[in-house]
């Protein structure tokens, strides 16, 4: 057949391509050049130690062979899981849509039938056809989409071999749905997104007393496919409709919302010489979301406020200890004036009614920031112990870490500081109720001289397919030289309709190898049953040259045996 012969010869181009883009796809993250920051800041040296995790028959306790970087986080950020709420629902499905028109029209009076159909069946190609194909579609690409998200997640996390994984928020789309929805989410989430990860034990994001503290060395495996889930409002709302069901629902599927744990420097990548305190990274899960006001659930507010109380007075290392890193991870980005971000501070509440008891009378519906108040006091002046009073421990500078966020879809990279010009001493000072005077700027535009103490915040990018499926690379190491922490994050992003393309040239790829297969068998099975085909105009040609044969042929015989036979019967009897 003539369609054999095509697909034969499409899949001569079809092929090479579909494997050339595949390769790509499964192996972006090495062509887009993605691994973890090393401590030279050398992009060649970081691609070099990556592939030497890929070395085969490496000994996974090979020190030669272990990253030189031993925390090691990837980054991810509101996937939001769409569901039920992006579709049609189910009494618009489209056979009870023909059950309603069909149920129309028998009640319709007999002189007016023929009318009643003509407009059922005009609407039944115009609305419910393209409606029902819309929903086709929708299905077709939440199910896509959660495959992208995991392919994400799976490539990276195989490619660059984190230590520990998080992701900032917003796992769903909607904290309004049922709780039957949130379980099918969830199961998605953990069956489809990140299908080998792991949500972290109660054992551990649970404390039996308020002063325990739960330690794992930075290496420990154990922690690669465990992910640290944070709660975003899309999961459990804003402060003012935060409910406690809402709460359990999220815990129990995702994990605790607010927890900390500490990760001890392996005792390997210590030198030998160093007599000072083991340094650690004190990892920090907020639910930042509770922190405003007014909200709608009183004890889950006074529960994550004694959660900062208790870290301030039982876990949280002294400010002048420089051995210990705070990673702060929560979703509210933190307060910043209008332009330094794309989005802007923005606060909305609801109004007098408490609709039904699912949220507060003029209670938070929204907010884009956290108040300059829970940003600055409740972040970092107590998690982060910083001052403009130089009287203060360690001078006010506080402790040295770094916060993640979530929420601007947009990302953002911020410094928050006390400028320099702005500090107190409180012994030569009357300065009893005076703040320090914050300030935040982008990270690229920072001047430290200005600055007499600041942390950095990174509101990262979100892995939707709308924002390139960004992720963050974010590397956290010990400088025994200097006796202080340091670190460094790279991106990278996969975009969407590259997924789409390639699946959608591998599978016409198989498509016309399934095609040529039946060509292949059809040869093999009937070998005497198949025709040439040849175009029309051969067929004619080898027609008329077959005739002009047989002429020529038959012919000179005829006229020879005419010719003498008239001579033989010429001669005299």
């Amino acid at each position: 057949m003539y369609i054999l012969g095509v697909a034969g010869r499409l899949l001569r181009i079809l092929l090479p391509l579909a494997v050339s883009l595949t390769l790509y796809l499964y192996l972006y993250p090495a062509f887009h050049g993605c691994v973890f920051p090393v401590q030279d800041a050398s992009t060649t040296t970081a691609f070099a130690e990556t592939l030497q995790q890929h070395r085969p028959l490496r000994h996974a306790l090979d020190a030669s062979v272990l990253p030189s970087v031993p925390f090691r986080l990837l980054v991810l950020a509101d996937p939001q899981l769409e569901g039920d709420s992006s579709l049609p629902k189910p009494e618009d499905a489209f056979l009870r849509k023909l059950e309603r028109r069909w149920a129309t029209i028998r009640a319709t009076e007999s002189h007016d039938l023929n009318s009643q159909i003509l407009e059922h069946v005009r609407g039944i190609l115009l609305e419910d056809f393209p409606t029902t194909l819309q929903a086709i579609r929708k299905q077709l690409d939440l199910l896509g989409n959660d495959y992208y998200l995991g392919h994400i997640y799976r490539s990276l996390h195989w490619w660059t071999k984190p230590s520990h994984v998080t992701v900032l928020g917003d796992l769903i789309g909607s904290q309004w749905v049922t709780d039957e929805e949130f379980e099918w989410r969830g199961w998605r989430y953990w069956n489809r997104v990140f299908a080998s990860g792991r949500r972290i034990s109660d054992n551990i994001t649970s404390s039996s007393h308020e002063k325990e503290e739960h330690v794992f060395e930075t290496r420990d495996v154990s922690w690669t496919r465990n992910i640290i889930n944070i709660a975003g409002n899309h999961d459990v709302g804003y402060a003012g409709e935060i409910s406690q069901g809402r709460m359990d629902r999220f815990e129990r599927v995702f994990g605790k919302a607010n927890w900390d744990v500490r990760f001890r420097y392996p005792d390997g990548d210590i030198p030998r010489d160093v007599t000072t305190t083991t340094p650690s990274l004190h990892l920090i899960v907020l639910n930042s979301l509770i922190l405003d006001s007014p909200a709608l659930s009183d004890e889950l507010q006074s529960e994550t406020f004694g959660f900062i109380n208790r870290l301030i007075s039982d876990r949280l290392r002294p400010v002048e200890d420089s051995s210990s890193f705070t990673l702060l991870l929560t979703h509210l980005p933190l307060h910043k004036k209008e332009g330094v971000c794309v989005d802007a501070p923005y606060f909305d509440y609801w109004g007098n009614d408490d609709g039904g008891g699912v949220y507060k009378p003029h209670g938070l519906r929204e907010q884009n920031h956290l108040s300059t108040e829970a940003s600055q006091h409740g972040t970092l002046e107590t998690i982060f112990g910083m001052t403009g009073n130089i009287d203060a421990p360690a001078q006010g500078k506080g402790r040295h870490g770094i916060i993640l966020t979530g929420h601007d879809h947009e990302g953002c990279d911020v410094w928050h500081y006390i400028p320099s010009n702005t500090t107190w001493s409180s012994s030569t000072e009357n300065v009893e109720d005076r703040k320090a005077a914050w300030d935040a700027v982008r990270w690229d535009q920072v001047n430290k001289n200005s600055s007499y103490t600041g942390v950095r915040e990174i509101t990262l990018r979100s892995m939707m397919g709308d924002y390139g499926g960004n992720a963050g690379l974010l590397s956290a190491w010990y400088d025994f030289s200097t006796e202080e922490w340091k670190y460094d994050i790279s991106r990278c992003g996969l975009n969407v309709k590259v997924w789409w393309a390639v699946h959608v040239v591998d599978l016409l790829a198989i498509a016309f190898s399934l095609l040529w297969m039946v060509d292949l068998i059809t040869r093999a099975l009937f070998p005497a049953g198949r025709k040439h085909v040849q175009h029309p105009s051969l067929v004619q040609k080898t027609q008329a040259d077959h005739v002009a044969s047989s002429i020529a042929t038959t012919s000179t015989p005829t006229s020879k045996f005419n010719r003498e036979t008239l001579k033989a019967d010429m001669k005299p009897k």
